[in-house]
């Protein structure tokens, strides 16, 4: 597949703007030979209107066909994964084993939506059969049931290429849901969003769809993203990337006349908590599978542990021997973008020159000319500093953490009563510590959206009951989540029916029930016909 470097409006390739930017390759720090050109107002603008014109058809295609139409995605990325995953490794550098699976996660996560829609039940459907003889008034025959929103706007993630991008989590489940969908592509990495592009728009010619089902833009900065989320015709917008930036468009969607919700997926630092039992029995190998979560993907993860809590010294020396040694032999670690090297390394001097908290271990020393490289650190500090210094919570994208030591029961509780909002926590414990720490669960499902036990918060299952969302600031709406088979229910609102005659119902609502969906039939779940 040819990558021109041009916006994907509708079937249309268009260069409007003559404002170009290049891919880099983070290995070498180089520009990749060929532009990409920002898109222009005008493209937002009809990108907006194809997309809403093709919901009035797209919202109304059967769930059959949808999931035919997701499930094309996934066999034709499949078809083209060796130039997708070979362009990818050349814009992100990340190892192609890694985005081999990560391939493979995309596509099963969209024939994963396609199970959904095709079966139907995650419409919601809810009836109340009219009771004319009730006294004092007679009841009326009230139903109900989800409906798309209208067209979507997604940008993708800087760190999964794939999977949180142009053919992942957010666009299939806008379009499980029925919603066209407008994808902002990463400046990151143009190419690889511009071939899979090319994979869905051919998907929606070969289906039959109306044009607009599927666009995708270009810019290097935010103009157009903001513009998107601003545009009157569009309905909701979902995001992964930065505290600032999902703030920032956050913002923008509540600013508008017309408000619309914006499912942002932000920072997070995801605690670790290690009891004593836990360290006494496998401190070492706790320490090593640390290590290697929170250096993963360079530790440009979302979920990756940048807050470890364990006891002092004393009662951990196993586990911080071996934690240290592992870092210091760590070799420095290839990041995304210049941007994210030049935001770590800042970071990294800032945390330096403190006085609050002291260096664990530095692993070798990223001396790479023009390579966006990076050197692995641990710092550390205790709970009254951390709590003291409320800024030391915040994410630091690379491969860093901060450990934090606590003295007693109640430090460790106090420390997780005000934790901010993450995406995960992990508790690290044998039985006995699960007793005498009984109280640490409890609060930390208070806090985050996922929490894991003797585990490691890198690596999200996509599967029906996975939640990847949390209290703010982890995300815009600790209500919902980004991965999983519940993430459809973010692009889809309730509509009720009251006293429709039968024929003018939809099938999911008819007395019929065709697809044979779970409905709550007068509080009671079935999935006859009425």
């Amino acid at each position: 597949m040819e990558i021109r470097g041009h916006s994907l409006v509708g079937f249309r390739d268009i260069a409007g703007s003559s404002e170009t930017f290049p891919a880099w390759n983070p290995a070498t720090g180089k520009p990749i030979e060929g532009d990409f050109h920002s898109a222009t107002q005008a493209e937002v603008d009809l990108a907006a209107r194809l997309a809403h014109e093709a919901f009035a058809i797209y919202s109304r295609v059967k769930p059959s066909d949808r999931g035919a139409f997701l499930r094309r995605i996934a066999a034709q990325i499949e078809v083209q994964a060796e130039p997708i995953i070979e362009r990818a490794h050349l814009e992100t550098a990340l190892p192609k084993a890694r985005l081999q699976s990560e391939t493979g996660r995309t596509c099963n996560q969209l024939r994963l939506f396609a199970t959904v829609v095709e079966e139907g039940s995650w419409v919601g459907a809810r009836i109340d059969r009219a009771d004319p003889q009730r006294k004092p008034i007679p009841k009326p025959d009230v139903r109900s049931m989800l409906h798309p929103l209208g067209p979507v706007v997604v940008f993708g993630a800087s760190n999964f290429p794939l999977a949180f991008s142009v053919a992942g989590g957010d666009t299939a489940s806008a379009l499980a849901a029925g919603n066209p969908v407008i994808v902002k592509a990463h400046p990151a990495h143009p190419g690889t969003s511009e071939l899979v592009g090319r994979v869905i728009r051919a998907c929606v010619r070969e289906q039959g769809l109306p044009e607009g089902t599927f666009s995708l833009l270009f810019d290097a900065g935010t103009a157009v993203g903001q513009a998107l989320v601003e545009h009157p015709l569009v309905k909701a917008g979902g995001f992964t990337g930065s505290t600032t930036a999902g703030r920032a468009l956050m913002d923008v969607a509540a600013k508008r006349p017309e408000p619309i919700p914006f499912y942002a997926e932000m920072g997070s630092t995801n605690p670790v908590f290690l009891l004593p039992g836990a360290l006494a029995a496998r401190g070492k190998d706790i320490a090593a599978q640390l290590h290697g979560s929170f250096t993963l993907g360079s530790g440009q993860f979302c979920t990756k542990p940048g807050l470890i809590f364990a006891p002092e010294a004393a009662a951990s020396e196993a586990f911080r021997s071996e934690f240290r040694e592992r870092v210091a032999q760590s070799q420095p670690l290839t990041l995304l973008t210049a941007g994210i090297r030049k935001s770590y390394s800042a970071a990294m001097q800032q945390r330096s020159n403190r006085k609050d908290v002291r260096p664990v271990a530095h692993g070798n020393r990223a001396n790479s000319v023009g390579a966006f490289a990076a050197e692995v650190a641990v710092f550390e500090t205790d709970v009254p500093t951390l709590l003291a210094q409320r800024d030391l919570e915040l994410e630091i994208f690379g491969p860093s953490s901060l450990l934090i030591t606590f003295s007693s029961k109640k430090q460790i509780l106090q420390a997780a009563q005000n934790l901010s909002g993450h995406l995960t926590a992990t508790i690290h414990g044998t039985e006995e510590d699960l007793r005498d720490f009984a109280e640490l669960a409890e609060i930390l499902k208070h806090k985050v959206g996922r929490i894991v036990f003797n585990g490691y918060p890198t690596g999200v299952e996509v599967c029906h009951a996975m939640v990847h969302g949390g209290p703010y600031p982890a995300s815009t709406d600790g209500r919902s989540t980004s991965v999983g088979t519940q993430a459809i229910f973010r692009f889809a609102r309730p509509v009720c029916y009251q006293d429709f005659p039968n024929a003018a119902l939809p099938e999911q609502l008819s007395n019929e029930n065709p697809q044979r969906i779970w409905r709550l039939v007068d509080g009671e779940w079935n999935r006859e016909e009425l």
